[in-house]
């Protein structure tokens, strides 16, 4: 079970004088694609089909990811009571398509799998450290501080069962990074783009190139430097680099620098 439940949070304390649009947008594309995550559970129990002690606790976080969906979906809901979150998921379910059912991990080995799944919590627990820090409206601050919490525990459940994984079945250290690397720039794909469209902009077309800069120009509004300097450390730990060190400022450096140049970008298109 949870560590947590709806119950824990004070939605009493709800203020609509500080809510931020922008925030409000993120919430209902984030609530579509953490309700996701028990099709991501089947997967990942597909590919440890005999590992029962995985198995159990890959469900259970996906039970932990519904949760977090279901908080930022109640949360959205408040702040626009015009949010059909129903509806918006049946959408998102509709157009962003993934084998969930097949036994193999894309990412080549179970070990590639368990390092994609820590460069997804990375970028969860630094995104909703971030969104708690950026928000000002406090229901919303504490949605977050729970789930940021959480992303951060499910990357130690991750890394756990990849040292598992690599005494079984060894990795290099290029063939992690590339796998990471690949993982990272998935983050591009029409995941977000789409859970954006189905939440947000429901009766019009997709378009995957607009939605994809809407969701990016807000989402990296919030992230600040020791947002991505935790990440890359977290990343280079996955990857079996030292976390901490020359290396690891050198990449926080660049991939803050790539992101504020990135997002400057998207500002100006938006204008």
């Amino acid at each position: 079970m949870a560590a947590w439940t709806l119950d824990d949070i004070p939605w009493h304390r709800f203020d609509r004088a500080k809510l931020d649009p922008e925030l409000v947008r993120l919430a209902k594309a984030a609530s579509l694609v953490e309700y996701n995550g028990a099709a991501y559970a089947h997967h990942l129990c597909r590919v440890f089909g005999d590992d029962p002690e995985f198995q159990a606790a890959a469900r259970r976080w996906g039970e932990e990811e519904v949760q977090h969906g279901l908080a930022l979906a109640r949360w959205a809901a408040l702040a626009d009571p015009a949010f059909d979150f129903a509806a918006a998921f049946a959408r998102f379910q509709a157009g962003f398509r993934v084998d969930f059912d097949r036994a193999q991990s894309v990412r080549g080995s179970r070990a590639g799998e368990m390092i994609a799944r820590c460069i997804v919590e990375t970028g969860t627990s630094s995104y909703y450290t971030a969104l708690r820090e950026a928000a000002a409206e406090p229901v919303l601050q504490e949605i977050c501080r729970h789930i940021a919490a959480d992303e951060l525990r499910h990357y130690r459940l991750f890394y756990k069962n990849l040292e598992t994984c690599l005494a079984r079945e060894p990795l290099g250290r290029w063939r992690r990074l590339t796998v990471a690397l690949g993982r990272l720039l998935e983050s591009e794909d029409d995941e977000l783009a789409y859970a954006y469209y189905a939440a947000n902009e429901g009766g019009a077309p997709y378009r995957r190139r607009r939605c994809a800069r809407a969701y990016a120009r807000r989402a990296y509004a919030v992230l600040r430097p020791h947002h991505v300097e935790r990440g890359i450390a977290m990343i280079l730990k996955a990857v079996g680099a030292k976390p901490n060190g020359r290396l690891g400022r050198l990449c926080a450096g660049l991939a803050w620098r790539g992101m504020r140049w990135r997002a400057a970008r998207l500002a100006r298109a938006a204008a």
